[in-house]
């Protein structure tokens, strides 16, 4: 309830913020420090969070043997088609180009002017070189203070391999850090009380700025998202399926119900249980389910992971910085990185795009001003993050030989059974009706 009144509350936000924007431009642009503040709320969250969520993540699963075969594949897969979903993100974002032409360049130059205390600058690193020098922080303190959130993963996953090669002495802090990252993501709660107020002093300052011509972007930058979402079940998810030699719309129709609930509700948590019920009854083992799904919400977000890479080209284009081929092949080698500290949480994905635009000193306006159709794109993203963590149960199951072929057609058989069911009783009170 909480948080379709947050949504309910951005959209109203969003529609004030262009009313107030078109009808009182000369104020709306005095409004922008409203979204500065917010996105001064949003980086203090970035360092807290990300390290817990990501020691938690690594550590959690306890000792490498622990893990074994099924763990070393999963990782694997986990990571060949999250690389795709980055390429297909950022193929997208330059040939859709939302970003181009958002903003003018006075906009620009106030962004560039009100940003000051959050950036250093607005330049990509630019060479391969500085960008590896970079990720390894002479402190960890120093790095978190900066907000540099490569130098934090780096940190983090160092201290979580620790933590796993400490044992049982380590499990105090291991539990300490869960708690920090429940206590986090109530705290992200906190600060996105705040966000509808934040999202209309920049869409009011943007409109009031530039005029209602800002709208074609929002609908270019959602056109763009869901055209990438669809190549990349077309491209990838689809074909994998062929691979294992599995259905890919009979797996659809049989995660028809949570798929239609995390698209309605853009909660993964919300759709979770009920997909992994039905990938066992699809033939999936139980232990394989049990251990690539949980993983797949911190490794495997798909949608998430393909939605930062265009997000990321979003916000440089709109503050006017031209990103070339290896700058964009840098980010998205950092975003392998620094996607696994998505969890499958509402507007998580954003504090990981303002650490990841602030890694690059690359202003974040672009995160508030992506917020307000956050719930739109949400929708979609984490659609696809579901379908694929489903899918890679298929693989994993497949890849170790324990799918369970005749249980996925007995599924099937009785799904399709009882469609036609339900039709008949529909069609015989429709003609009682009559």
């Amino acid at each position: 309830m909480k948080h379709s009144k947050l949504t309910a509350l951005i959209f109203v936000a969003l529609v004030l913020g262009v009313v107030f924007g078109h009808f009182c431009p000369d104020y709306a642009v005095k409004m922008r420090p409203l979204a500065v503040i917010f996105l001064r709320m949003v980086k203090m969250i970035i360092a807290p969070l990300l390290f817990a969520t990501l020691v938690v993540g690594i550590a959690g699963h306890g000792s490498a043997k622990k893990l074994g075969k099924i763990g070393i594949k999963t990782i694997v897969y986990f990571e060949i088609v999250t690389t795709l979903a980055l390429i297909i993100g950022l193929v997208v974002a330059n040939i859709f180009k939302p970003g181009v032409g958002f903003v003018t360049g006075n906009t620009v130059h106030a962004i560039h002017m009100q940003e000051a205390g959050l950036m250093a600058g607005a330049q990509a690193h630019t060479s391969v070189s500085e960008m590896i020098t970079s990720i390894f922080p002479t402190s960890v303190i120093d790095a978190m203070a900066q907000g540099n959130l490569l130098q934090i993963v780096v940190f983090s996953i160092f201290f979580a391999l620790a933590i796993v090669a400490v044992g049982k002495k380590a499990e105090p802090v291991l539990e300490i850090l869960n708690s920090v990252s429940s206590i986090m993501f109530k705290f992200t709660e906190y600060v996105m009380y705040f966000a509808p107020v934040g999202i209309f002093g920049a869409i009011a300052s943007t409109v009031g700025a530039n005029g209602l011509s800002v709208l074609k972007s929002y609908f270019k930058i959602i056109g763009a998202l869901y055209t990438a979402l669809a190549v990349f079940v077309l491209l990838v998810l689809v074909i994998v399926c062929k691979i294992v030699k599995i259905s890919f719309r009979n797996l659809c129709k049989a995660l028809q119900e949570p798929a239609i609930l995390a698209f309605t509700t853009a909660s993964s948590e919300a759709a979770f249980p009920k997909a992994m019920d039905i990938m066992e009854r699809f033939g999936v083992p139980k232990n394989i389910v049990s251990f690539v799904m949980p993983t797949g919400y911190t490794f495997n977000l798909d949608g998430s992971t393909l939605y930062l890479a265009m997000a990321v080209i979003f916000s440089s284009q709109i503050v006017g910085i031209n990103l070339d081929i290896n700058q964009q092949i840098i980010i998205m080698l950092a975003l392998m990185l620094t996607s696994k500290g998505i969890a499958g949480v509402p507007r998580v994905s954003l504090i990981v795009l303002a650490g990841t635009l602030a890694s690059f000193n690359i202003p974040i306006i672009g995160v508030a001003i992506l917020l307000g159709i956050d719930q739109i794109l949400d929708m979609g993203r984490t659609t696809v993050n579901l379908i694929g963590n489903c899918v890679a149960t298929v693989v994993i199951a497949r890849w170790e030989k324990e799918f369970d072929y005749d249980k996925m057609e007995n599924f099937v058989k009785q799904a399709k059974e009882e469609s036609l069911t339900t039709n008949i009783k529909n069609k015989l009170g429709k003609v009682k009706e009559g």
